[in-house]
Order: C-alpha cells, then structure tokens, then sequence
C-alpha cells in the first residue's frame, strides 16, 4: 500500500461529504468523491424548505470539498472491480482504490400505478414529480403557482413536507395517504389526528385510507398528467402529482460485486462489508439488521467510519485486516443511532396565519406493560405531548406544539441519562427544568 491511503467514496450526498471533510482533516488519505449529482452537496433535510420558496438552493448547500479532496460531480459509478481494486464509471473512466465506502444512498419508491409508465419505455408524464433530490425540489418548484392542483401521494415524512411546501406556494394540495393516519412510523392516532388539522388549517385536504391505482395522463408531447385515480373510481384533477411513496436504499453497486445484501448493504460495527476494503455508510447501509435513513445516523456513521479507516492506517490492528482481534484490537466501533425525527411547518404567507407546529417523535413511543407514560393535550393551542418513561430512563416521546422542552429531552434519551427525581408531569413543563 502507497503512503497515502487511496479512498474512493462512491456517492455525494451528505454521508459521502461528511466522510471526505473528517478525512481531509488526517494526515495519510487521498480523497476522491464521485457523487451523481450535478450539484454540490446539500443538507436534503432542508429540501422541503427550498420547494416551499423560502430558501434558494445554495443555502443549503454544504461546506465545499476541503483541499486536497477531489471532487467529480455528475458521474457515476457503475461497477466495482475487487480484484483490481478499482472503479468504473458512466464516462468510462477508472479510480483505484486501497478503501473503497459506498454512500450511494436510496432511490425513491415509484409505486405501480397504471399510467405512470405506459407506453411501455416511457418517462413519467410531464407533471408527475418524485420528491428525494433537489433536482426534484427545483423541478417542482417550477411548475407550481397558486391555485395549481397537486396530488401528493404518500403521507409519510416526505409526503406532509411536500404537501406544506406546496400549500406554502399557494397549491391546492390533496394528500392521500394509503394507511389509517399520517406519518404512522413516527406518531400516534392521536398525534397524528392533530398534524391532519394542522395541515387543514394550511389548506391541505387529506384523505386517508386512501388507495391510488392509477395516474391519467394526455396523449400530448410529454403526456401531461391529468388526474389520479382512486381504488373506487373516484378522480382528483391534477396538474401536479408528487411520489412520497418511500424510499429504497441503492444496492446495485454491492449486489453486482458479490457483497451480502438484504434489505440494505450488510455491514458490521466498523462497517465493513464481506470485502473488508469495502465499507458502506448512510441511507444503503444495514447495520445489526437495521437501515435508518436517516440524516443524523448518516452523519455518525461518517464519523465512526473515519475514525476506523485512521486507526487502520495506522496498523492498530497488526495484519491489515482489520479484524480487531488480538490485544492490539482497535476501539472504533458503530454501535447504533439514536435518531430523533424533526418537521416543523411554516405559517403560510396569505391568509390569516395558523399558528406553526413544531413536530419531534424519538425513541419508542409505543409502551411495553410496566412502563409509565406521561400525557398532556391541549386542543385549543394544538399541543401534544407523550413520553414513555421505563424505570428512571426516557424510552421515547412525542412532542407537537411548543417544543422548548425538546432540546433536553432529546439529549436525555440519546445519552441514555437517569432521569431526575421530580415527578414525571415535570418532563413536559419548563417550570420543571426540561
């Protein structure tokens, strides 16, 4: 091996960059980041607030390459060649690598509607919009002008982002969202029941229980969409429909190089693949059977994996393996993320303004029999909030309203700390110190 570690990191967005700035701050690696995208790299958390008009694209770009970090946008990597250890990109050119960290990422979920690639061959009718990227965000952000009619299908995270962004924009958006209530991964019902008014009150009409099974377009240049369709024949004209349909991580790279995929990119507590020069980070990744998708799991996961590739540089572990046995065995280690989710929906700007809603769900918020749980509603301001609380340790919460209490309670549950001796009431009140 060069005096240099060469690393190769196949993919751009925020756990590639995040990886080639802790890198470039070490001595002994040369970078190369090869990431799809045109553009530089973006904070996608903030992708809903670029669709919504309030901020341009290049606010939420993050921090450039640092020196010595090379960096090609616009190209992809195509196949991995272990044996030669090196890449192959879409323009035909090749990177060796001695480490090689697939951040590819996810792909958004097109679900199997009809319509919505017939003729057979076809691209997705003009109108009919994803929303994972921010060629996605600034597409959509083209087409849409008050009163346009948008279809937003999906009612998860993405979804109500999407749907707050249009409505902000002055669409009138329709959200139909196939399961019971919204944003089920993260709520309850009645959590849930309270951002449904919240949107309402934004001028987005939900339905849920809600099934599409088709996308009407024109027989016009681009097949401009016309309509969705539901289960039971009933139409929504549209002018614009967005997929927020799920993501599914992006394997391809892996599964054509022989590495073990499940549901995501296998890897172990240093996160290692089957190919121990070959690591995987971020939204591919599937550590201890789980995939996070998640901006802040990508984040640790960067910086584990830096810390990692330094003490292999540095032959902590004797052999070159890797394989931290032996007393020289090496201290960096994935062990998990425990990730909060965060939306907050802006006032609209015509009007009379609701009030904002802040929004967190962290942690298990579903409780296990012994555990107490602390409840305050208030249907008059829209606030909620619901802690899970197992011996003298916070499980998890959902919190809707006035937030100035999540700070602490989310550094409480991520450092797994006691919690005080007050009486639990005081967890959800700032007189009570959180």
């Amino acid at each position: 091996m060069s005096s240099e570690t060469r690393v190769v990191i196949a993919g751009g967005g925020m756990a590639g960059a995040r990886l080639a700035q802790q890198l470039a701050a070490r001595a002994g690696f040369s970078v190369t980041v090869i990431g799809e995208e045109p553009h530089p790299a973006y904070n996608r958390v903030l992708l809903a607030e670029v669709l919504a008009g309030q901020y341009p694209a290049e606010v939420i770009a993050l921090p450039g390459p640092p020196a010595g970090v090379t960096w090609r946008s616009g190209v992809r990597v195509v196949r991995v060649d272990r044996a030669e250890r090196r890449v192959v990109c879409d323009d035909g050119s090749l990177a060796g690598y001695d480490v090689l960290v697939l951040a590819t990422g996810s792909n958004p979920v097109l679900p199997p509607l009809r319509g919505l690639f017939e003729p057979e061959g076809h691209d997705l009718p003009e109108g009919v919009h994803p929303f994972r990227t921010m060629d996605d965000s600034l597409a959509l952000g083209a087409a849409v002008r008050p009163g346009t009619r948008a279809v937003v299908i999906g009612g998860g995270l993405l979804g109500v982002s999407a749907a707050r962004a249009l409505a902000h924009r002055g669409a009138q958006v329709v959200l139909a969202q196939r399961g019971e209530q919204l944003m089920e991964r993260q709520l309850d019902a009645a959590a849930s029941a309270l951002l449904r008014r919240h949107l309402g009150e934004r001028g987005v009409e939900v339905h849920t229980e809600c099934q599409v099974r088709a996308v009407l377009a024109g027989d016009g240049p681009g097949r401009p969409v016309r309509a969705v369709e539901l289960a039971d024949g009933y139409r929504l004209e549209a002018d614009l429909v967005v997929l927020a349909c799920g993501v599914r991580p992006r394997v391809g790279l892996a599964q054509a190089a022989g590495l073990e995929v499940r549901r995501g990119i296998v890897v172990d507590d240093r996160l290692r693949t089957a190919d121990p020069r070959i690591h995987a980070i971020g939204d591919c990744a599937e550590h201890a059977g789980v995939l996070y998708g998640l901006a802040g799991a990508a984040q640790e996961q960067a910086d584990v994996l830096a810390r990692v590739l330094a003490e292999d540089a540095d032959g902590r572990h004797g052999d070159g393996s890797g394989n931290g046995s032996g007393p020289g065995s090496p201290a960096a280690r994935y062990t998990g993320t425990r990730a909060l989710t965060r939306l907050t929906l802006a006032e609209s700007p015509a009007g009379p303004a609701p009030a904002p809603l802040d929004l967190a769900a962290f942690g298990d918020t579903v409780p296990e029999p012994g555990d107490d749980v602390v409840h305050l509603a208030d249907a008059t301001r829209g606030a909620y909030r619901k802690l899970v609380v197992r011996g003298d340790r916070l499980k998890g919460g959902i919190l809707l309203g006035d937030l100035g209490s999540v700070g602490v309670l989310a550094r409480t549950w991520e450092g797994d700390e006691p919690l005080p001796s007050s009486p639990l009431l005081h967890l959800l009140t700032h007189d009570g110190g959180y």
